[in-house]
């Protein structure tokens, strides 16, 4: 089983990235290889991603979640192995720490390849490094993400 760790600082208050995170059906906007993610209910979301040229779909549930503090999740499909959690730490009242830790199961060469290259984890520091641009301009903007609290 393959662990990605990744942390980030944003320039926005916690309770933003949270609405922001937990407002599944965004992340493409800012995630490389989800084409479409679709909350089901306030546990479940379906999702597509294209990642190297390979399509997948697949389910995920919300093991937990503590508002401005932390998302678990884990998928609910028998052809993609992950789980992760996202724990946010306030630095200041408008800076907040974001850490994503993943574990998956990689499957097929060419996964069990991309894992010994580290691929994941640069798409893993992108996906972060988009996700604070995204918040910021937004922050800067005026708007917010108004997730599921």
């Amino acid at each position: 089983m393959g662990r990605v760790e990744e942390s980030i600082d944003v320039d926005v208050p916690v309770h933003v990235v949270y609405d922001q995170w937990t407002s599944f059906e965004q992340f493409p906007e800012f995630m490389e290889g989800v084409e479409e993610v679709r909350q089901l209910d306030d546990l479940h979301a379906h999702w597509k991603t294209k990642i190297a040229g390979l399509s997948r779909e697949f389910d995920t549930e919300i093991v937990e979640r503590v508002p401005d503090e932390r998302v678990a999740w884990r998928t609910s499909s028998d052809n993609v192995k992950h789980s992760g959690t996202v724990a946010l730490e306030p630095i200041d009242a408008s800076r907040t720490r974001v850490t994503m830790t993943m574990d998956f199961q990689p499957t097929g060469l060419a996964e069990k390849a991309a894992d010994k290259l580290g691929v994941l984890d640069r798409m893993v520091s992108g996906d972060l490094r988009r996700f604070k641009q995204f918040l910021e301009e937004r922050a800067a903007g005026g708007t917010s993400g108004g997730g599921g609290r």
